[in-house]
């Protein structure tokens, strides 16, 4: 018989929150990007790795991904649209968090940094949903890396089955997986709703 699920993990950017920033930066490109290759080179980049783990600065952090990415944007204007990329958590978030049954514990885990996490957290008022909450340029750690589910682990002191994690990023469902989270790829509330069903949670 399966493991009954204990904590629901939630990827933020992409199935809690609607993000922006993709067209904007094929747009500083030049259009020399596919979103497909942004998101390959986004997730590969040494840049944003020390960012989102916490070991640089956002001016620094602007200044390299504008030379590495050839961007046409001066850093000050890149941090300001940068900052706003995440938009707002899509419509009907809250009202499907309310649905789940309260014996369930929910945990964040995100790639984020300085800027993106307290517009997260304070402006779009997630920081009251979580009982746990785990960002990458917190704990020095970072998706698509097993060492940071390894850390979540431990810290709720949970089995790997009895977590199940939603995120839209098939690298980190994979390596989610790896540890034996029951982990599915997920892309809006909709999509959300969706697993959770499936699950049999609401």
């Amino acid at each position: 018989m399966a493991k009954p699920i204990e904590v629901i993990l939630f990827d933020l950017g992409g199935v809690l929150v609607e993000l922006s920033g993709v067209q904007t930066m094929i747009s500083w490109s030049g259009e020399m990007m596919t979103p497909e290759m942004l998101w390959q080179r986004w997730l590969t980049s040494t840049t944003v790795r020390d960012f989102e783990t916490g070991r640089t600065h956002h001016d620094h952090f602007a200044r390299q991904l504008i030379a590495e990415m050839a961007l046409r944007i001066e850093p000050d204007e890149f941090l300001v649209n940068f900052t706003h990329w995440p938009r707002g958590i899509f419509p009907g978030t809250q009202e499907l968090l309310d649905r789940i049954p309260s014996d369930y514990t929910l945990a964040a885990l995100s790639n984020s940094n300085t800027l993106h996490w307290p517009r997260m957290m304070n402006d779009l008022g997630l920081a009251s949903v979580f009982e746990h909450l785990f960002a990458s340029h917190l704990i020095g750690k970072i998706k698509p890396d097993v060492e940071i589910f390894e850390h979540v682990l431990a810290e709720l002191a949970c089995d790997p089955a009895g977590v199940l994690y939603v995120d839209d990023n098939q690298l980190n469902v994979d390596a989610a997986r790896s540890l034996g989270i029951q982990a599915e790829l997920t892309r809006g509330i909709a999509a959300v709703e969706k697993v959770l069903q499936l699950y049999q949670i609401i």
